[in-house]
């Protein structure tokens, strides 16, 4: 199995974003809000976890294609080959990603990646669960062609952190660079929700792809971030599933079968002909309002905490996962996803939250003790008792900001 780059590049996703937040604060520029990056967080997570299952079916199709489809022999200590594997990475990415803006049953995945209305580092982290088994469609080719397995996964890990740094509002123009490469301009636009900015700019590293296919669009004013049609959620199953939801409910109640096809493989904003035909996007205003709901101080503070003790089991997860039990593993996963939901309904100060986190301390301890490894079951379940306890006692404390829901917040399904 080769290395999970991502997972070893997460310290130093972590140290940016703190030098991104620190040069901000210097500049007395917000772009940062708490609720949205750690939403945008639990959704790269999440994404992380269900990868541990999602990739060995992905790299396995790579490795099936390549051992008995290849029709070259490329050698992998040849560096124009490496460099040409690149350009055959980017490039199968350009059309992977110009495609899930415009197939509905693409967008349904990738959309979670656009919902956040800011623009930051931690949103380049905000990733779908489902979308790895569109993107792999795309690079079996690269297989086929005979590019090895290593070489392959390398240049498309390269291509993703490539596309880390691009996501900051921090950095300017970049001269001549910005003739051939993906840059924060180019990438801005690409997340902009502006008429003029939607669907342009799918590059992966290079940006000579849009230039050459006619999706070039170059930055003007300042984009406005986000989805046509606001998420207004804090739980990543919900920014997951709302799009297939809609699909589906579109599916439904138009009336004829080609129609219900359709829907999943018409663009994003078409509708039939018995629900209206298709829908423009709608113009932004100068100074559009975010989704923020209140939240109380202490409830903040909970959601918080609960986040940052989450993080290192999932560290441990996604760098032992080679080593666990299949048992484990799938406990541990739906554990993870259990957790996020119930920190994105805390932020909303959703009722059903409260009633969850009781419900999730109540099997934190045991499915430690469970899950560690014999010789260390003792000093596991201690540890694991001390943080229940702190967390109990601080859920305790929190009933009176469940009283009510946050005037104006929607419950989503969970």
């Amino acid at each position: 199995m080769a290395p999970n780059y991502i997972a070893l590049a997460i310290p130093f996703f972590f140290l940016f974003m703190g030098i991104e937040f620190w040069v901000a604060r210097r500049r007395n520029r917000q772009v940062y809000r708490l609720n949205d990056s750690v939403n945008d967080l639990s959704c790269g997570i999440m994404q992380q976890v269900v990868d541990v299952f999602l990739k060995t079916v992905l790299i396995g199709a790579y490795v099936w294609v390549y051992t008995y489809w290849r029709q070259f022999e490329i050698a992998v200590d040849s560096i124009g080959l490496w460099l040409l594997c690149f350009l055959a990475v980017d490039f199968a990415y350009y059309w992977f990603h110009r495609s899930s803006h415009e197939v509905n049953a693409i967008w349904a995945t990738h959309v979670v990646h656009h919902q956040s209305e800011e623009y930051n580092l931690s949103v380049a982290l905000r990733q779908s669960s489902l979308q790895p088994l569109f993107v792999m469609v795309f690079y079996l080719p690269l297989a086929l062609i005979g590019f090895p397995p290593v070489m392959f996964l390398a240049n498309a890990s390269f291509n993703k952190l490539y596309q880390f740094w691009i996501h900051t509002r921090l950095i300017g123009r970049m001269g001549p660079l910005e003739w051939v490469f993906n840059t924060p301009s180019h990438h801005r636009v690409h997340h902009g929700r502006n008429p003029k900015y939607i669907d342009k700019n799918h590059g992966g590293t290079l940006i000579i792809w849009d230039r050459l296919f006619g999706t070039f669009q170059a930055e003007e004013e300042e984009p406005t971030y986000g989805i046509t049609k606001p998420l207004e959620s804090w739980n990543p199953f919900w920014a997951n599933c709302h799009y297939w939801a809609d699909l589906f409910e579109t599916a439904r109640r138009t009336r004829t079968l080609g129609d219900k096809l359709r829907v999943f493989l018409k663009p994003p904003g078409w509708f039939p002909a018995d629900l209206g035909g298709p829908q423009a996007p709608p113009p932004v205003s100068n100074d559009p309002a975010k989704y923020d709901p209140h939240l109380a101080p202490a409830l903040k503070r909970y959601a918080t905490t609960q986040f940052l003790v989450l993080l290192p089991p999932v560290t441990w997860l996604l760098f032992m996962e080679a080593s666990l039990a299949t048992s484990v593993k799938i406990a541990a996963v739906l554990f993870v996803i259990w957790s996020l939901i119930d920190i994105g309904l805390l932020l909303e100060q959703n009722r059903t939250a409260y009633r969850l986190e009781w419900m999730r301390m109540a099997v934190t301890a045991p499915l430690i003790f469970w899950a560690m490894p014999h010789a260390y079951k003792t000093i596991g379940l201690g540890v694991a008792m001390i943080i229940v306890c702190l967390m109990v006692s601080m859920l305790f404390s929190l009933r009176r900001d469940f009283n009510a829901e946050t005037p104006g917040v929607e419950a989503h399904p969970i």
